[in-house]
């Protein structure tokens, strides 16, 4: 009689096999049942007489006893014992001296090759094993004892070839389990990975948000030195030559010097204002109060281009998407003071300013073909005075990002300021 055999895998993520379930604790009685229902309908064939049936009878009733006793011990004792030892050692020579009486009640050692893993410690499983292999060898020659020497020494093999069979089985199902134990083990570590970054993230956001915070704190204490600055050169300036002019009108009573240090005041005057203006619209930008950063660049641009009528044109790449505040307002003064160096130095007949949005950073580009500079003799950053280059490159610093310079004598001038594309945050 042939028997296949199927080893449990144990529960994954522990050392134990899992807790029996309904299929492996009522499949010793059931496989018995089905061994003595084979059995009485063969009787006859293996020559079972009225003292085998006897025998046959007060083993059954000691291997039910015996389960109906391990199923009340099992609750206490999960995973392999020396008591389930003891069980699955007492189940398989009851199990022998069945299948002695009648090949078909073979059926019921069967159930060993299912549960081995979970009564008998690990050192022991070939053991166990063995017994079972053993019994279903006697069913498969057709009854114990074998016959003769021809019948022994098949027997002997079929021990043999059921032990190989069922090693291997339990072999690959450990290979199953450690297999199991390895994906939950990945699983679990995996979690705590994603536990981690979401942890990083949020450090990350409030980082980022106290990073905005400075950004904001020393874009208005730059703008304060800023302003200092440009009053202190321009309107302080001229306001200081309107008083020297005025004092000369006040000691002079000459009628044509007079008028031409009164006009003097007044041309210093009205650049004074101008410069006050100017200051003033470009303490914030008012253009993103209704404008996105790309509509409030192209304006720019335009007005730019038919204050000095120099031609200038705007580009826009990529995929346009809200940008934080700070972002925008750094760019649209970047881009401000980039045209207003080149309308005061450059000398230029084109100029080309580009907005680019390319994945998580936006770069601004300001291109002029006017007569250049050297690199070389711009004066170091750490001794730089005024808001030009400088300015520029301190207002992307604030943002993480940077802003390069490329120029040469006669071949124009190219301002790129990088940054990153922090959203905008409602």
């Amino acid at each position: 009689m042939a028997t296949t055999a199927s080893l449990p895998v144990t529960e994954p993520g522990t050392d134990h096999p899992a807790q029996p379930g309904a299929l492996l604790r009522f499949s010793p009685p059931a496989l018995l049942l089905l061994g003595l229902v084979l059995a009485a309908a063969t009787s006859s064939l293996v020559g079972m007489d009225g003292g085998d049936w006897v025998a046959a009878g007060v083993l059954a009733t000691a291997a039910l006893a015996l389960q109906l006793w391990w199923d009340r011990t099992a609750r206490s004792r999960p995973g392999p014992s020396g008591v389930g030892a003891a069980y699955y050692g007492l189940r398989s020579v009851l199990a022998f001296g069945l299948a002695w009486l009648n090949p078909f009640l073979a059926f019921y050692a069967a159930v060993g090759c299912f549960d081995v893993e979970r009564l008998v410690p690990r050192r022991w499983i070939p053991v166990g094993l063995l017994a079972t292999a053993a019994t279903v060898a006697g069913a498969q020659i057709g009854g114990l004892p074998p016959g003769d020497t021809a019948g022994r020494v098949f027997y002997g093999m079929l021990v043999a070839a059921n032990l190989g069979i069922f090693l291997t089985v339990q072999r690959d199902a450990g290979k199953a389990e450690d297999r199991s134990r390895q994906r939950v083990a990945a699983i679990r570590e995996l979690e705590h990975a994603n536990l981690a970054l979401e942890r990083a993230m949020v450090e990350n956001a409030a980082l980022h948000d106290q990073l905005l915070l400075q950004a904001r704190e020393a874009g208005i204490a730059d703008e304060r030195r800023r302003l200092a600055a440009e009053i202190h050169d321009t309107v302080a300036q001229d306001l200081t030559g309107v008083i020297a002019q005025l004092q000369v009108v006040t000691e002079t009573r000459e009628q044509d010097a007079a008028r031409v240090h009164v006009e003097r005041a007044l041309r210093l005057a009205r650049h004074s204002l101008g410069e006050a203006r100017r200051a003033i619209a470009n303490l914030a930008p008012v253009a993103l109060a209704e404008d996105d950063l790309p509509e409030a660049l192209g304006k720019t641009v335009v007005r730019w281009s038919e204050r000095t009528g120099v031609k200038a044109e705007f580009t826009l790449t990529g995929v346009t998407e809200p940008l934080h505040d700070e972002v925008e307002g750094t760019l649209l003064r970047i881009a401000a003071e980039a045209l207003s160096n080149t309308a005061r130095h450059a000398a230029a007949t084109r100029v080309g300013v580009t907005l680019s949005y390319i994945g998580d950073q936006v770069v601004l580009d300001v291109r002029d073909d006017g007569r250049g500079f050297d690199l070389s003799a711009l004066p170091d950053r750490g001794t730089a005075s005024g808001f030009g280059l400088a300015g520029m490159r301190a207002r992307a610093e604030r943002l993480a990002g940077e802003l390069t310079v490329e120029s040469e004598p006669g071949l124009g001038t190219a301002v790129s300021a990088r940054v990153p594309s922090v959203p905008y945050e409602r």
